[in-house]
């Protein structure tokens, strides 16, 4: 079975993090188009369909495409951009996280070779990582999960490099131990755990709480990554602000139910 590329890495800056990478000769690196910060002149970048493994070039156009949709499905661009060092010794290049945060490397062999993530936390990995469709198979991971029913599967045997917003947290979790989060905060989990979504069970705090009406639970074993600030309660946040200074533009909550009408429009007051 053929290796991921083994690359090596440096990530710089706190808030507002992005990732070095070096590469040997021949060694390529995968990653969201519009990701890349800056590179040496000697490394080559293309453009494929796909998650650009390599893993569906002996399948043909037919496989290509069966790639490229899976990725559509995801939530991610039809395209990916590749980065090859075509010059002698090492070279680097480095990309940026798209809105503040961190950027978490995860070595996929260290966890059976395959982890579950929200879809819009690949930045990139090493070539030969494989990008799929992760279904979730229960009604209400579905529906109220804040993912839907679709998340992406990371499989492969090298690196990869998520980015999520705020500060991160990595959990162990034993077997049978449960953690109850808000649905945003989670970031990734290994195949072990088990992801659910359960009613807070008490309609008061549900209307007048601020933290919605469900609450995702995660049961080990496994390992999983929780981040602070979900880039959508960011960007709620940044709604809110721009609606103050236009009245007239329409609202859109988060959290409660009240929320999501506004407590003024509640009330019939500005």
């Amino acid at each position: 079975m053929e290796r991921a590329h083994q690359v090596d890495y440096q990530i710089f800056g706190d808030d507002i993090q992005f990732v070095e990478i070096s590469l040997d000769y021949g060694e390529t690196i995968v990653a969201e188009p519009g990701a890349m910060m800056y590179m040496d002149s000697s490394i080559e970048m293309d453009t494929v369909f796909g998650d650009g493994s390599g893993k569906d070039t002996s399948k043909g156009l037919k496989g290509m495409l069966a790639s490229a949709g899976k990725r559509v499905l995801t939530g991610e661009n039809l395209f990916t951009s590749t980065f090859t060092n075509k010059g002698s010794g090492k070279k680097a290049l480095a990309f940026a996280a798209p809105y503040p945060g961190k950027i978490i490397p995860v070595e996929l062999m260290e966890y059976g070779g395959e982890l579950v993530c929200q879809r819009d936390s690949y930045l990139c990995s090493a070539k030969g990582i494989e990008i799929s469709i992760a279904f979730q198979k229960k009604i209400g991971v579905g529906l109220f999960g804040g993912e839907g029913f679709i998340m992406q599967k990371l499989r492969g045997d090298g690196l990869a490099f998520l980015n999520a917003g705020g500060t991160i947290i990595k959990k162990e979790l034993a077997h049978g131990e449960m953690l109850k989060l808000d649905t945003g905060c989670l970031v990734a989990l290994t195949s072990g755990v088990d992801y659910d979504v359960q009613f807070v069970g008490n309609v008061k705090s549900a209307l007048f709480g601020g933290e919605g009406l469900f609450l995702a639970t995660l049961r080990g074993p496994g390992t999983v990554w929780l981040q602070s600030l979900p880039f959508s309660r960011m960007a709620d946040r940044i709604f809110s602000a721009s609606k103050k200074a236009n009245p007239g533009a329409s609202s859109k909550g988060e959290g409660s139910l009240l929320g999501s009408i506004g407590i003024g429009n509640f009330f019939g007051d500005d």
